[in-house]
């Protein structure tokens, strides 16, 4: 489970002092201590207080995990955080109404910040009247 926690690990580094970070890309080329890429560069973007700028460009997050995905003919988890199919859709009734309400109440990263064009909400056996009315 200590994989989990990678992103964590190296954000906490270099809070510490590090000054580069070993990251992946969707998962290739991982190895024992590596982290995702995308999920490294969102925490330390959505934690500008901490005075840690990167200079990376998020906004190719996710065509680079698609660029990737397509030349190693290695298709994208759904549920991968931020970059999955997933990531920014709302299936569930109670999520669903919050993102209609306020949309920072479920995501804190805005899908245009890692070059998506918006979130969705699917309709499913779960969702409520709310989503039915838009």
């Amino acid at each position: 489970m200590i994989w989990a926690w990678q992103p964590q690990i190296h954000f906490q580094g270099v809070l510490n002092g590090a000054r580069q970070v070993e990251v992946t890309v969707n998962g290739i080329g991982e190895r024992t201590g590596n982290t995702s890429l995308e999920e490294i560069a969102m925490i330390l973007k959505c934690h500008k207080g901490q005075g840690i700028d990167t200079d990376i460009n998020t906004e190719k997050i996710c065509p680079i995990s698609r660029l990737v995905s397509s030349l190693m003919n290695m298709p994208v988890q759904p549920n991968k955080a931020i970059v999955g199919r997933n990531a920014f859709a709302h299936s569930s009734g109670i999520h669903q109404d919050g993102v209609l309400k306020n949309v920072e109440t479920y995501e804190i990263i805005n899908p245009k910040d890692v070059g998506l064009d918006d979130n969705s909400i699917v309709l499913t056996a779960r969702s409520g009247k709310g989503c039915a009315e838009i």
